[in-house]
C-alpha cells in the first residue's frame, strides 16, 4: 500500500515514516521543500505523480501565537493548502486524511468536545484550522478529519520545552485552568496508518470527522508535574491561572475531545499519554 504524507518534517510526518514499515505502507514523504501544500497546481501534480493509495496531511502551520500576526500564511497553509489537497484527491478518487485541532473549539463546554459540537475558535490559528475543515468537506467526499489535540513527541513541543526549562530553571510556573488529552505523535500515526488501511475498503462509508486524544485529561500544571517525575533535577513547579500568563492568542479552557466515535468505527482505543510519555523519556 502506497501512502503520500506531507509534512514530512513535523511531529507527526516523522512519525509516520518511522511506523509505516511495520505496517506494510509505502510512505512517499514530502516536507515543504519538496511539497509546497499552497500551489494548487503543484500539489495536482504531485498526487497524479505519486498516485498514492490515501494522502495523508501532516502539514499545518502551528505557530498558535505568531498567527496572530501572520494571518496569511495561517489560512494559506491550514485552509487553502488543506483545499488543495482535498480537491487534488478528489479528482483522482483518493481517500484524504487531515489532521485538525481542538482549538477549533472555544473550550466553554462542560465536559468533553463530540465531532459535531459548534466549532467557535478563538484563535487566529483555531479559525484557520475550522475554515480547512470546511473547505475539506466542501470538495471531497472520501475524506476523515482526525482532530487531536497538545502533540508531543518531535523535537519542539511541551515535553521538550519543558525539559529545557528544567535546565535553566529552578522555578517555574506553569497554567492550570486549562484542561486537554496530551496526545503522542506516535499515538496519532499509528492510528492515521491504521484509518488508511481501513479507508482503502470498497465497503467503508464513515466518512467525516473523529476525535483522537490521549487520557486521562490534565492541565498543563499536572502535565507540567509528570513531566519532571523523569528528571532527577526537577525545577519547583507553581500553578497558575491564565491570567497570569498573557499570551498573544486566546487559548480554549476545555480541550477534552470524546473519543468513542473513532473507536466505535475504527477500533482505536484512547491512548494512556502517561505510558507514551515515560517511553519517550526511558522510564
Amino acid at each position: 500500500m502506497k501512502v503520500l504524507v506531507t509534512g514530512a518534517g513535523g511531529q507527526v510526518g516523522q512519525a509516520l515514516q518511522k511506523l509505516a514499515p511495520s505496517c506494510g505502507i509505502d510512505i512517499i514523504a514530502l516536507d515543504r521543500q519538496a511539497l509546497d501544500i499552497t500551489d494548487q497546481s503543484v500539489v495536482r501534480e504531485r498526487v497524479r505523480e505519486h498516485s498514492p493509495e490515501v494522502v495523508i496531511n501532516a502539514a499545518a502551520y502551528t505557530a498558535v501565537d505568531k498567527a496572530e500576526e501572520e494571518v496569511e500564511a495561517a489560512f494559506a497553509i491550514n485552509a487553502q493548502g488543506a483545499e488543495n489537497l482535498a480537491l487534488a484527491c478528489a479528482a483522482s478518487d483518493i481517500p484524504f486524511l487531515h489532521i485538525s485541532t481542538d482549538f477549533v473549539f472555544d473550550g466553554k463546554k462542560e465536559g468533553a468536545y463530540l465531532e459535531d459540537d459548534t466549532a467557535a475558535p478563538l484563535s487566529v490559528y483555531g479559525k484557520s484550522k475550522a475554515e480547512g475543515e470546511l473547505r475539506i468537506a466542501a470538495v471531497s467526499q472520501k475524506y476523515i478529519i482526525l482532530r487531536t489535540a497538545w502533540v508531543f513527541g518531535g523535537a519542539q513541543n511541551f515535553v521538550s520545552t519543558m525539559l529545557r526549562l528544567a535546565k535553566s530553571h529552578k522555578e517555574l510556573n506553569i497554567v492550570d485552568d486549562q484542561i486537554g488529552g496530551p496526545t503522542a505523535s506516535d499515538n496519532i500515526a499509528a492510528s492515521l496508518l491504521k484509518i488508511a488501511k481501513q479507508v482503502q475498503k470498497a465497503e467503508f462509508q464513515s466518512w467525516g470527522v473523529f476525535h483522537y486524544c490521549g487520557a486521562p485529561a490534565v492541565t498543563w500544571y499536572g502535565f507540567a508535574k509528570t513531566i519532571f517525575e523523569h528528571c532527577a533535577d526537577a525545577p519547583v513547579v507553581n500553578p497558575i491561572p491564565t491570567e497570569d500568563y498573557p499570551v498573544p492568542a486566546e487559548r480554549p479552557k476545555n480541550s477534552v475531545l470524546d473519543c468513542g466515535k473513532i473507536k466505535q468505527v475504527f477500533g482505536i482505543d484512547q491512548p494512556d499519554w502517561q505510558k507514551a510519555l515515560s517511553g519517550i523519556l526511558g522510564k
